[in-house]
């Protein structure tokens, strides 16, 4: 399963560099409604255990990368968002630095090793540090997405 095939354009959002400084409970909030886009459950909802699942352990992976995650009884099928945020904001990620990449997946409750399979894929995506570079270089939804599709050999 290719993390592309999970994501598309309008589930990938491009902060800029210039505008508000971002927090966590906004890049929830923010990664929460893209997600609602591809799941077609209440941003509430996901916003609400994503925040939980936050409160348990922090989801920010290090390298600037976070990658919160819940599993749902209403979502029928794993979804994707990504929130580029290149100002960077504290999200308490285990390195202790600030994340810039963070990768929202929600999944079905019961499709737990599918769930696992799917965090594993973008983890090792996102290890890759020139990909994380070109990212945070995009000016747009489009190019993040192209560049991740790229990579992914679907381009």
């Amino acid at each position: 399963m290719l993390v592309t095939e999970l994501l598309s354009e309008d589930r990938v959002a491009v902060r800029s560099p210039e505008g508000p400084k971002l927090d966590k409970p906004g890049a929830l909030s923010l990664l929460s409604e893209l997600l609602a886009r591809g799941t077609g459950v209440d941003k509430a909802r996901i916003e609400a255990a994503l925040t939980e699942r936050e409160a348990l352990q922090s989801t920010g992976i290090g390298e600037g990368v976070a990658i919160p995650h819940e599993k749902l009884t209403e979502i029928e099928s794993q979804c994707a968002a990504l929130l580029i945020v290149p100002a960077g904001l504290p999200f308490d990620a285990i390195d202790g630095h600030d994340v810039n990449l963070i990768f929202g997946v929600v999944g079905p409750r019961k499709a737990l090793v599918e769930h696992l399979k799917v965090l594993a894929r973008v983890s090792k995506l996102l290890r890759n540090r020139p990909l994380r570079e070109k990212l945070l270089s995009a000016p747009t939804a489009k190019v993040a997405y192209d560049l991740l599709a790229a990579e992914e050999g679907r381009a």
